[in-house]
């Protein structure tokens, strides 16, 4: 854990993959712009943005979704693309 914007989070190569969201039960998850566009189109229920992530690459997820796996794979995707290249070998292909 260390701090990013003033605020704990988990990190990988001192990068940022998830951090605590701006908006009340939710978090916020790093992901391409692409990928983010299908999340948000495809469950709109879990994955969401404010004005202030729009051309951001990250959402929000909800906490309590309805399909946690679906929400750690994003985690794993997120850790993954900062991840150094060591690292993702040692882990396996992107999720």
């Amino acid at each position: 854990m260390a701090p990013f914007y003033g605020t704990p989070c988990p990190k990988v190569n001192g990068k940022a993959f998830v951090s605590p969201g701006r908006e009340a039960g939710s978090f916020h998850v790093m992901c391409p712009i692409e990928e983010k566009e299908l999340l948000l189109e495809t469950d709109p229920g879990i994955f969401w943005q404010t004005p202030h992530y729009e051309g951001w690459p990250g959402l929000l997820v909800r906490f309590a979704p309805a399909d946690p796996g679906r929400v750690a794979d994003v985690i794993r995707r997120a850790w993954w693309d900062r991840a150094k290249k060591a690292q993702r070998a040692a882990f396996g292909p992107r999720p």
